[in-house]
């Protein structure tokens, strides 16, 4: 082959010469003397008449080279694509034999019942071996063959090289091309493409999704979430799921809420979504869950993200919502593995299921932490206390539960309601060590105390979630951790955060993080509205809530921190002032689901006088607690008072000094039977 060519190279010269010199000497014969002469066709190739025979014999032994030149050349150039295009199926035929004779002992459902051996063989068209080659190199990556590429054969195999293709294969095509589907892996499922990508699968996503199939029916969102569950809702991990008589609660993940009905804690059941793979294809689109997978690398200027299987995925528009990770203890952190072992950070529903598990099987259990999870897990455990004999023991630094958020009148009430729920109370306990010693934890305290127990429950926090900073570029807040957004929470170009790890700026409290449900709800749904064009600012006042099991409970807004000035104002609760008859009135549990972002309207303020809060009472049925910020309310406390948000909503929004609260608190109505 290579010699064929160097000739045709020194030949080609000399016969464009050659022809050249053939036409000049035509061109001379026709034209003698100025007349016009007639010269026959087969003249033209002899040259002059008088005396070009050499040169007549060289132009037609150039000729005849180059032409038996080529002739070589294209015969050894088709002879060897057939032969190339012979040995390549030949290799992806031995794979799928080895394939076959590695699952013939376990046959899989998408095999053939019993393949009669007389059917007629399919000579594979020119793109069956593309599609046969990218799917056996993706199941044997190893193998030591040389892969078949998208790009290859370059020359399209002659009839009669398929016919001997079609020779050579032993078994027919359709079982072939079933092997190769058979052993390709599930990353091959995933889409390379998403135009609206949502990275996280919680409450904020999940409400992005909704909002941005709302703006746009057809839109195809992929939803990619390191955990194994479809999204779902977290509050009843801590709440309701603990008060159910279900004992098969743990698989069915439904519960009663206080009102008595029944949900689920998915937000919607597998039906409601597609498939991966069929994101692509969907006609009218739909909604994706990639289950399994984390994102661990952005590229922001390409617009794509990488898995942390080396996936790439592509996107139009992202969205971060990747939540937080439980803050644990530094003494636990450094302890040895027996001890880590016999800890959890309660934030997922594989953490609820292994709780459940332990409490039924433990004879104590010890939760740090006397915030919102911790107490309502201490309330929840101690219930079951009661029946089991489990003994369950909650301590933390402050003198009271909830001493970060409720002035110290109210949480030393709820201290007492604790313990009444058969929990053992231990406040100002500083954790210094916890070693594991005779099939047991030892947690020592600074002040010299020692609490033995089975486990424990790390109940101290959330870190926002943001491993993403640094390789997508965005910025990182050194107050409050999150992304900084924007006021429409947006990062970068086409990348917008919601929910627990958006650090926003709030036009009347000034720059915050919230991690709660209705935060996340709201901001799923504005961020979702944004990804589709709706250029919204958050200017929601979002709420949380808290109960203490299905007799108190309690609603906040704004900041709620006990080292501000607070005025509170209590009356005398009645049997409708529960979280129970709450959820009975608005006919649900999750009370964010009710909010509106309307502008609320005062209803007429009861006229019954209120009395200020009492520091002596020892018992506050319900309430309004106001939090002040030179002198203007930044934040309230709904004590066993429901579906009044909107009220307070528009006085913090409102911003207004007010001289005299008690009047303020009669818009609750909270005086009224």
């Amino acid at each position: 082959m290579l010699t064929c060519r160097s000739v045709w190279r020194k030949l080609t010269p000399l016969a464009r010469a050659s022809s050249t010199l053939c036409r000049q000497n035509v061109r001379r014969a026709g034209f003698n003397n100025g007349r016009s002469v007639r010269v026959q066709t087969a003249h033209m190739s002899t040259g002059p008449a008088g005396g070009g025979g050499r040169q007549t014999q060289i132009y037609v032994l150039l000729v005849g080279a180059a032409a038996v030149g080529g002739g070589i050349y294209a015969y050894q150039t088709v002879k060897g694509d057939q032969q190339r295009y012979e040995e390549r199926m030949a290799q992806m035929l031995s794979r799928s034999q080895k394939a076959a004779e590695q699952e013939t002992a376990v046959p899989t459902q998408s095999e053939p019942p019993d393949v009669p051996e007389t059917e007629p063989e399919a000579a594979p068209s020119s793109e069956e071996p593309i599609s046969l080659a990218s799917d056996s190199e993706a199941a044997a990556p190893t193998e030591p063959t040389e892969p078949l590429s998208a790009d290859e054969p370059v020359v399209e195999p002659t009839s009669e090289a398929a016919a001997a293709a079609a020779a050579a294969a032993e078994a027919p095509a359709a079982p072939l091309v079933e092997e190769a589907v058979e052993s390709t892996p599930a990353s091959a499922k995933i889409p390379s493409h998403a135009p609206y990508l949502l990275i996280g699968g919680g409450t904020a996503s999940f409400a992005a999704a909704r909002s941005i199939r709302a703006r746009d029916p057809n839109a195809r969102v992929l939803i990619v979430t390191d955990e194994p569950d479809l999204p779902y809702m977290r509050p009843p991990l801590s709440k309701e799921l603990w008060f159910s008589d279900d004992s098969s609660v743990t698989e069915t993940l439904r519960f009663k809420q206080w009102n008595g009905k029944e949900r689920s804690i998915f937000f919607q059941p597998p039906s409601f979504y597609i498939q991966p793979e069929e994101l692509d294809s969907a006609e009218n689109g739909g909604v994706a869950v990639l289950t399994g997978k984390k994102v661990t690398h952005m590229d922001v200027r390409g617009n794509k993200v990488k898995l942390d299987d080396g996936t790439e995925i592509s996107y139009n528009k992202c969205l971060i919502a990747t939540g937080g990770v439980p803050r644990n203890l530094q003494a636990i952190e450094r302890a040895d593995e027996e001890v880590i072992k016999r800890t959890t950070l309660f934030r997922k529903i594989d953490d609820f299921k292994s709780l459940d598990n332990v409490s039924r099987n433990a004879k104590s259990i010890t939760i740090i932490g006397g915030g919102f999870m911790g107490s309502e897990l201490a309330c929840a455990l101690g219930r079951r206390s009661t029946e089991s004999g489990l003994e369950v023991v909650q301590m933390f630094p402050e003198k009271g539960n909830m001493g970060k958020v409720l002035p110290e009148y109210l949480s030393n009430w709820t201290t007492e309601k604790v313990k009444r729920e058969g929990v053992k109370v231990i406040k100002e306990a500083l954790v210094k060590s916890v070693t594991f010693k005779d099939d047991k934890l030892e947690i020592q305290l600074k002040d010299g105390r020692l609490v033995e127990t089975d486990h424990i429950v790390a109940a101290v926090g959330l870190e926002p979630n943001v491993d993403l900073a640094k390789s997508a570029g965005l910025e990182v807040d050194s107050d409050f951790g999150g992304f900084r957004v924007n006021a429409e929470l947006q990062a970068r170009s086409n990348i917008w955060v919601a929910g627990d790890a958006a650090c926003f700026y709030d036009i009347r409290l000034g720059r915050r993080r919230v991690e709660h449900h209705d935060h996340a709800v709201v901001s799923g749904r504005l961020a979702g509205e944004n990804m589709t064009g709706a250029n919204k600012p958050y200017w929601h006042q979002s709420m949380f809530w808290s109960d203490l099991g299905p007799d108190v409970g309690y609603e906040a807004i704004g900041i709620v921190d006990s080292s501000l000035p607070t005025v509170g104002v209590f009356a005398k609760a009645t049997a409708k002032d529960t979280p129970k008859a709450a959820t009975e009135k608005s006919g649900t549990g999750i009370r964010s689901e009710s909010e509106t972002e309307d502008t609320a309207v005062s209803p007429v303020a009861s006229t019954t006088p209120a009395a200020a809060v009492e520091q002596q009472r020892d018992n506050y049925g319900k309430g309004v607690i106001f939090y002040l910020r030179d002198k203007v309310v930044v934040g309230i406390i709904l004590w066993n008072v429901f579906n009044r948000m909107p009220i307070a909503r528009k006085i913090i929004k409102d911003g207004e000094e007010h001289a005299d609260l008690n009047e303020v608190a009669k818009l609750f109505n909270i005086h009224e039977d």
